[in-house]
């Protein structure tokens, strides 16, 4: 009896069911992280105007949208040109460049507001706001009418 006693004391604890939250889940209103990058930009539009972009929607070259590799659909991306100091904000909807060494790919619209277009490709900064994450909306109960 003794024996059996001394076993079962030996046997480990099963896990426990409780789950403890990591930081980076419990803080729900800590911004994420700015993507800031430097690196060549090219434009594109006329061949593909109409088109069907990564995210679904209809290629428009007179749109301020842009082609990333990484960045996250719909991200807004500010685009400074780093010769004239030109900005443009842009919405990412497409996947690329598709050129080696291109950071980003640029409307034609986008590419007028950094006076690209002439030489086609330029020098530019990319950077995304950082967003808040949003907290889920607490709504009170609605009270029950009265009988």
């Amino acid at each position: 009896m003794i024996s059996l006693l001394t076993l079962s004391a030996c046997k480990s604890k099963p896990p426990s069911t409780h789950v403890e939250k990591k930081p980076e889940q419990a803080a729900s209103t800590t911004p994420e992280p700015t993507h800031k990058e430097v690196g060549e930009a090219s434009w594109y539009g006329p061949g593909l105007q109409g088109k069907q972009t990564a995210n679904g929607d209809t290629f428009d070259q007179k749109d301020l949208t842009a082609a990333h590799p990484s960045l996250p659909m719909g991200s807004k991306a500010t685009v400074t040109n780093l010769e004239n100091g030109k900005k443009v904000e842009v919405i990412i909807n497409d996947r690329g460049p598709n050129v080696e060494n291109r950071v980003i790919d640029l409307s034609g619209a986008a590419a007028n507001k950094l006076d690209m277009k002439k030489d086609g490709t330029v020098q530019v900064k990319i950077v995304t706001k950082a967003k808040h994450k949003k907290r889920p909306v607490k709504r009170k109960a609605k009270p029950s009418p009265a009988k």
